[in-house]
């Protein structure tokens, strides 16, 4: 069901306008907008970091294997899944590796950028994609599962995005997520990520379990790398807010 965001109605997600008070999603940029006025600079990130990533990811270690993941999270978990919404779904490579390995599912992406969503639609132009903010999102009992891959940590609001994301989940669906850990690893890395926090997994669970969820699986990935994390980070902590791109430029022998 959609959630009407004016006066709080449910309907069929098939229906565009609030059947109740006639509101309707505006169009930018090709893409029905649930919060018009963040499309083009949201905050929590810079849309001018997409083409990089856009550019890097499929060739990137740590993308590579964070998908690898989250296609093992959902085999696990809810490999017969119908629907599956990826909140802040970037430049699409999440979706385009669920979309490979599960071809026949309904896929929905949505990103607070549209210029993200530009990039997502050029990946997959068979998924539906719209632009929200996560704070206020407009479905309601919809998805069998909702993924959120490193972006609660953009938010301020963590807190509220949770609650939002149990709202539109399905009873008994399944909601992945992934986030940075470990605040001690805080560093111009993460300011230049526009991060507003790492998480300790305590911590974290708390606030699932306060939205209403029960915890199935809490670790954590790249485990191994967690030494070189920490000299990286503590001795390049004055690294130049343009060096995005530099960084996910990883020589071929290392990556």
């Amino acid at each position: 069901m959609k959630r009407c965001l004016a006066c709080n109605a449910h309907y069929p997600s098939s229906i565009v306008d609030c059947p109740t008070c006639g509101v309707e999603p505006t169009l930018v940029d090709g893409f029905y907008a649930y919060a018009p006025e963040f499309a083009h600079g949201g905050g929590g990130f810079k849309s001018d970091h997409f083409s990089a990533l856009y550019c890097s990811e499929e060739a990137n270690f740590w993308f590579r294997s964070r998908n690898q993941v989250i296609l093992w999270a959902i085999k696990k978990y809810y490999p017969d899944f119908h629907s599956l919404l990826e909140i802040g779904c970037g430049t699409g490579y999440v979706l385009s590796g669920v979309a490979k390995e599960f071809p026949y599912k309904n896929l929905h992406g949505s990103e607070i950028f549209t210029e993200g969503l530009r990039f997502s639609s050029t990946r997959l132009p068979s998924v539906n994609f719209v632009q929200m903010d996560a704070r206020c999102i407009p479905y309601v009992n919809e998805f069998d599962i909702i993924g959120a891959f490193d972006v609660l940590e953009h938010i301020e609001e963590d807190e509220q995005v949770l609650a939002q994301i149990y709202s539109a989940v399905k009873p008994r669906g399944v909601v992945l997520l992934t986030v940075p850990q470990h605040p001690w690893l805080w560093s111009e890395t993460d300011k230049r990520a526009c991060h507003v926090r790492r998480y300790i997994a305590t911590d974290l669970i708390v606030k699932i379990e306060a939205a209403g969820f029960q915890v199935l699986r809490s670790t954590s990935f790249v485990t191994v790398l967690l030494p070189a994390m920490i000299v990286s980070r503590f001795f390049k902590r004055k690294m130049a807010a343009e060096e995005v791109k530099s960084e996910l430029e990883i020589s071929p022998w290392l990556n």
